[in-house]
């Protein structure tokens, strides 16, 4: 293998068009931390806890699924550090395995990947919204805080990135603002969160895996940053902290919120309830203690929306970087900013708040996105075995076994979408086939340049 080869980090320095990396690690992060935090940690504990009755098991899923989402986050690391350029697993699988593969990926992304999830953070912006303003209809926030973030992203990566680390810090500081007033609850209820020998049997039990397959997806969202690692500066060392610091916070949030949700309120009046955020609030702040929860969950979407809109784009434009039927959207304004793929996922993000579609869209893509992220760290083992001497500026921590880790859970969620969710995961699969074909079909033809089109393909 040749030195260039080796270490072809050549385009490192700036994105391919000349824009600065001008993204910093506190942005970085804040995105990871805003990407993460949606209304998953807020409607979650109420299922877990109708069968899973105990504070230390409750806590321990949430650990575990933190732990999991750090395995992944230092295999991410390794694949972006030596591979820093936007647009996350579709970078990586084409450098790890094929085009093809990356391809599929990107399609994924940039289809309904990231427009579904937009679009159900937005409509639930929009029913907290409409409980403090109730006046106004919740699909017209829905599409206004869709819009107004859009406007964000279209001004450029600098006030992207100014407006994601300020809604962040924002939504992290109301989140310990209620955790700090929850703490002087005067009537905690009598949970225990030290282990008993019944929490063995918990533990072992069938609702704690499935509690732990809600839990991985309230933590996805960690390998946030490396769709934008092109706009950051010094990926090298940027995209391993901002991810392992991100997901980190995250995983004491999570935790922390938990732990103050089964003190504030009785575990039957949070068992099957979905508003358990709500709940707890009311026990804490008393009559508007509901509309309080509310307006911060509102606010702290806000972020979540923006990071989405921020990120889902930059895939579709390294796409159109190499694949010259998608040119289109590789065209960047003056800031930086992806103007065409952004308004593409603007429109299906929209259509889908239109038509109420895409429920049942994030239904089956839930496991093409799995299976993404597992064909992604299976590669880092790839690459680690077939180019040992590839430049790598950051190695994963713990490996082997943190990524094995990942790979392990991450099959027992595939497993169980294809057993308890076989029509989705099959939906989901066809999706994935869809791209494939789509690539096969745009490269059929003699002579085609699929390979020369991804930098860096040539190391297979």
């Amino acid at each position: 293998m040749a030195a260039s080869e080796a270490g072809d980090n050549s385009w490192s320095a700036r994105p391919r068009d000349g824009t600065p990396r001008s993204v910093s690690v506190l942005a970085a992060t804040a995105l990871v931390v805003a990407n993460m935090i949606g209304v998953g940690v807020f409607t979650s504990l109420g299922f877990q806890v109708k069968d899973i009755p105990s504070g230390f098991s409750v806590l321990l899923l949430w650990a575990i699924g933190g732990i999991v989402a750090l395995c992944g986050a230092v295999a991410y690391a390794e694949l972006g550090a030596m591979f820093p350029r936007s647009s996350g697993e579709y970078n990586f699988l084409s450098r790890a395995f094929h085009p093809a593969v990356g391809f599929m990926a990107g399609f994924v992304s940039a289809t309904v990947g990231f427009a579904a999830p937009v679009a159900l953070s937005a409509m639930a912006f929009g029913q907290y919204g409409a409980v403090v303003l109730p006046s106004v209809s919740s699909r017209v926030l829905a599409v206004a805080v869709v819009w107004l973030v859009s406007l964000v992203q279209l001004g450029g990566v600098k006030h992207s990135s100014r407006f994601q680390l300020v809604s962040t810090i924002l939504k992290v500081g109301l989140i310990a603002a209620f955790l700090v007033a929850s703490a002087a609850l005067r009537t905690p209820q009598p949970v225990s969160f030290a282990p008993a020998l019944s929490d063995l049997g918990l533990i072992t039990s069938g609702p704690f895996a499935i509690g732990l397959v809600f839990v991985m997806y309230a933590f996805s969202g960690w390998n946030a940053a490396t769709y934008i690692i092109g706009e950051m500066h010094a990926p090298e060392q940027s995209l391993p902290r901002s991810l392992l610091a991100g997901t980190g916070i995250v995983l004491v949030l999570y935790i922390a919120l938990n732990a103050i949700f089964l003190l504030a309120a009785p575990i039957a009046s949070l068992a099957g309830q979905l508003q358990v955020a709500s709940i707890a609030g009311s026990y804490i702040f008393g009559e508007f203690g509901g509309q309080l929860v509310a307006a911060m969950i509102c606010i702290g979407l806000v972020p979540s929306i923006a990071a989405m809109m921020w990120i889902g784009p930059r895939v579709t434009m390294t796409m159109g970087e190499d694949v010259p039927a998608l040119a289109v959207f590789a065209r960047r304004s003056r800031g930086g900013a992806p103007i065409y793929a952004l308004l593409f996922q603007l429109a299906v993000a929209n259509l889908m708040l239109l038509t109420d579609s895409f429920e049942a869209v994030l239904d089956f893509i839930q496991f093409a996105l799995l299976a993404c992220s597992f064909l992604t760290v299976l590669g880092l083992f790839k690459l680690r075995v077939t180019h040992p001497d590839l430049a790598r500026p950051y190695r994963a921590w713990g490996y082997p076994l943190t990524p094995a880790v990942f790979l392990l859970v991450t099959a027992f969620m595939m497993y169980y979408l294809f057993a308890q969710r076989p029509l989705q995961a099959g939906l989901g699969s066809l999706v994935m086939l869809c791209g494939l074909l789509i690539y096969l079909l745009a490269h059929r033809h003699p002579g085609g340049k699929a390979a020369a089109a991804y930098p860096g393909h040539e190391m297979r």
